[in-house]
C-alpha cells in the first residue's frame, strides 16, 4: 500500500482536527458534569421542599454549579482550540505505507508506525489515530480519492484498528 495526498492551506482545517482530537478526551467532562449537575438539582430540591436547614443547601447549590461548569467546560476548550489553531493554515501532505504515516506541515514533518498506533477511530471525517489513549493524529477522509479511501479502511480493518463511532 502506498497512499499519497496533499493538505491544502485551509484557515478552518487545523480547528477541525484540534475538534476532532479533542473529542474524545473532553466527552467526560460533560457526563461527569450532567450528573453532578442533577445530583445537585435533586439534592436542592429534595432539602428546600423538606424543610431542612439553610447549612446544607450550600452544598447542593455547588454541586448544581460545579456541574453546569463542568459541561462547559468542553465548548470552552473547543472554542478556544479553533480560535488558537486557526494561524496554523499551511500546506501539507501524507504518505501512508504498509509500515508508517508520514505527515508533513508546512517546514515540519512526523511519522507514526503503524506497530504503535492501538486503535483507529472513524468519524465521518477523519480516522483518528490513537497511541495508548491519547489520539496521536487523524488522517482526512475528505482529502482521500475514493479508491485510497478504501483501500486505507481494508488495511485497517485487517489490521483490526477500525472502530466506527
Amino acid at each position: 500500500m502506498h497512499i499519497r495526498f496533499d493538505v491544502p492551506a485551509d484557515p478552518a482545517y487545523p480547528s477541525r482536527v484540534a475538534a476532532a482530537l479533542t473529542t474524545d478526551q473532553l466527552r467526560k467532562y460533560l457526563y461527569v458534569g450532567a450528573a453532578l449537575a442533577a445530583a445537585g438539582a435533586a439534592g436542592l430540591t429534595v432539602s428546600r421542599s423538606l424543610g431542612w436547614g439553610d447549612q446544607i443547601q450550600p452544598l447542593w447549590l455547588t454541586m448544581l454549579m460545579g456541574g453546569l461548569l463542568a459541561m462547559l467546560y468542553w465548548p470552552w476548550v473547543r472554542l478556544r482550540a479553533r480560535r488558537r489553531s486557526s494561524d496554523y493554515a499551511v500546506e501539507g501532505a501524507y504518505e501512508i505505507t504498509d509500515d508508517n504515516i508520514l505527515m508533513r506541515s508546512g517546514s515540519q514533518s512526523s511519522g507514526i508506525a503503524w506497530d504503535g498506533v492501538d486503535q483507529v477511530k472513524a468519524t465521518p471525517e477523519f480516522w483518528i489515530l490513537y497511541v495508548g489513549q491519547m489520539p496521536a493524529t487523524v488522517i482526512p477522509r475528505r482529502l482521500l480519492s475514493a479508491e485510497d479511501a478504501e483501500t486505507l479502511r481494508a488495511y485497517l480493518a485487517e489490521r483490526g484498528l477500525l472502530q466506527v463511532r
